[in-house]
């Protein structure tokens, strides 16, 4: 029998490709294979968190281990309102402003399908997150490129997209700090989002995943943040990234009402809820010291330092990163991804799965133990070397 339309829109899932060539490359002979294609969360969630969750997993309830509320528990909503107006200055309604999802890529998900339908312009970053086109093809929507710029720290060039798709577009798509460019929203990015989303009748999300990896005194702004946002944009939020809850699938979008509502009767329809003793653990992490946080991104930004200071050492060119655990860098002409892989057992991740944009860049990781980074670091120096040493043919 054949499959209904849907299969056929479904881009191949780009970190499963990358996942697929890795553990080929694994089960060749030689050195161990180093992993810095992908983005997993190797640092564990705050202790009082998983005691939290522990501690509920072992209360023998129905309200615990029944079907959850379909909404999310009222504590939870009002500790991310809370943790909101602490980081950001902004109030949310905890019932009209705030949907726990099941993850923030069910958010992504969720968001698209309540904005765009067939047809419907989506603008994406170019380079962005590859997931996002998921999303465009549930919806059976058009994917629009919003360049970012990167003569200008990649931000969003609204000028290049074509007057023709502006008034066509339902849904604009932002993600600072950027995956993959590792940079974070400028003064006036989001300001000028909110008003071309005014000014052309769409929707926004911003794709606050890594908010709070921000480095070198710089902070992760919420979209929500500016003013006239509250009416036309949603944030995701992903305690994936800042708390390492990457396998409790759990996250939340806030902002606009009627958005939130929308998104509110997905999760009715296609999840039911979120196991409560997650969702409690996590209303004590957001409500508990963030020292946690803070310990967090130290980690990261001296592995950030590391592998900057190692391709820089062997002659490369790399922009430091300014936010993410993801480096966006441009190797030397003839060391791709494939020849990292095959020749230095490194495993990255190919640009232009990020958008046309993103050819000859690869994204490196740095959420992997440290003694993996250093060796990664080390290989990816003597590979730069090597290639910067060869002779250039005419």
């Amino acid at each position: 029998m054949s499959a209904p339309p849907l299969f056929g829109r479904l881009p191949e899932q780009y970190f499963t490709r990358i996942l697929t060539a890795v553990a080929a490359a694994r089960a060749e002979p030689g050195p161990r294979v180093i992993d810095l294609g992908r983005g997993n969360p190797d640092l564990p969630p705050p202790p009082h968190a998983i005691e939290a969750l522990r501690a509920a997993a072992r209360e023998t309830t129905v309200a615990m281990h029944g079907y959850p509320k379909f909404q999310g528990e009222p504590d939870l909503k009002a500790a991310i309102a809370e943790r909101y107006r602490a980081d950001h200055g902004v109030d949310l309604d905890p019932e009209r402003e705030v949907a726990v999802v099941p993850g923030t890529k069910t958010g992504i998900m969720f968001t698209t399908l309540a904005a765009a339908g067939p047809g419907d312009g989506v603008l994406l970053p170019d380079p962005g997150y590859p997931d996002y086109r998921s999303a465009i093809a549930l919806a059976a929507a058009r994917e629009v490129a919003l360049p970012l710029d990167a003569t200008a720290g990649h931000q969003p060039d609204f000028d290049a997209v074509p007057a023709a798709e502006r008034d066509r577009a339902r849904l604009l798509v932002l993600n600072y700090p950027s995956n993959p460019c590792a940079v974070c929203a400028r003064p006036g990015t989001f300001d000028a989002a909110v008003a071309f989303a005014h000014a052309h009748t769409t929707w926004l999300l911003n794709d606050l995943a890594y908010g709070f990896l921000a480095y070198d005194g710089r902070r992760a702004a919420s979209v929500l943040e500016s003013p006239g946002a509250r009416e036309v944009a949603v944030e995701l939020w992903s305690p994936s990234k800042i708390y390492g809850m990457a396998g409790w699938r759990i996250g939340f979008a806030v902002g606009a009402a009627e958005m939130i509502e929308r998104i509110k009767l997905l999760v009715d329809h296609a999840t039911a809820g979120v196991f409560s003793g997650i969702q409690r653990g996590l209303a004590v992490a957001l409500r508990g010291d963030q020292a946690d946080v803070d310990e967090r991104r130290e980690v990261y930004r001296r592995r950030r330092d590391t592998l900057v200071s190692a391709l820089r050492a062997a002659g490369g060119e790399i922009d430091v990163p300014e936010g993410t655990f993801y480096a966006w860098w441009r190797p030397p002409a003839g060391l791709t991804a494939e020849r990292l892989l095959r020749e230095h057992r490194i495993g990255v991740a190919p640009g232009e799965g990020f958008g046309a944009r993103g050819a000859g860049w690869v994204r490196l990781s740095y959420a992997l133990a440290d003694e993996d980074l250093e060796e990664g670091a080390r290989r990816l120096a003597a590979a730069v070397a090597g290639a910067l040493g060869e002779p250039r043919t005419a």
